[in-house]
């Protein structure tokens, strides 16, 4: 990871970002109703993607109970995000970081110098990083983890409201 990089602990950077239906995503607004699973990855239609998006849609139901919602980040086109949403049957937002901005803004680094990195940031709705999860060859690892944290999440907030 960069020095730079957001680490568990720290505040989520706020960003907007156009959706695949066109509107506008904004990271704060969808933390005021749940936490987050915000996730970095390559690119649209390549192996390892389409398994993490397709693992991330089975396992959508989980992430909801848990109260998360996923969202994708690559550099792909709009266009690109609606084709391999509807081809896979994506229940969650795909966004669009054309040139880089976000995932510069995370930290996120590059693989290899030129592959864009796969990094899954788990963010409660205080907008904290509760856990980072940085690896290019385990995409399915991505969901798994990101699962386990949000049950440990919502087991604090069980055991605070008693």
């Amino acid at each position: 990871m960069r020095e730079d990089a957001v680490k568990e602990g720290d505040k989520a950077p706020d960003f907007e970002l156009e959706r695949q239906d066109g509107g506008l995503f904004r990271l704060y607004e969808l933390l005021k109703e749940k936490n987050v699973v915000l996730y970095f990855y390559p690119k649209d239609n390549t192996p390892g993607c389409t398994k993490q998006a397709c693992e991330f849609r089975d396992q959508y139901e989980a992430f909801a109970r848990l109260g998360a919602e996923v969202v994708g980040i690559s550099s792909d086109t709009l266009e690109s995000h609606q084709k391999f949403e509807a081809v896979h049957h994506l229940p969650f937002t795909l966004l669009s970081d054309k040139g880089g901005r976000v995932r510069s803004l995370y930290g996120v680094p590059r693989k290899l110098l030129l592959l864009p990195g796969r990094v899954t940031y788990i963010i409660d709705q205080t907008g904290t990083v509760r856990y980072v999860f940085d690896s290019m060859n385990k995409p399915l690892e991505h969901v798994s983890t990101a699962l386990e944290v949000l049950k440990t999440i919502s087991h604090e907030r069980n055991t605070q409201n008693v």
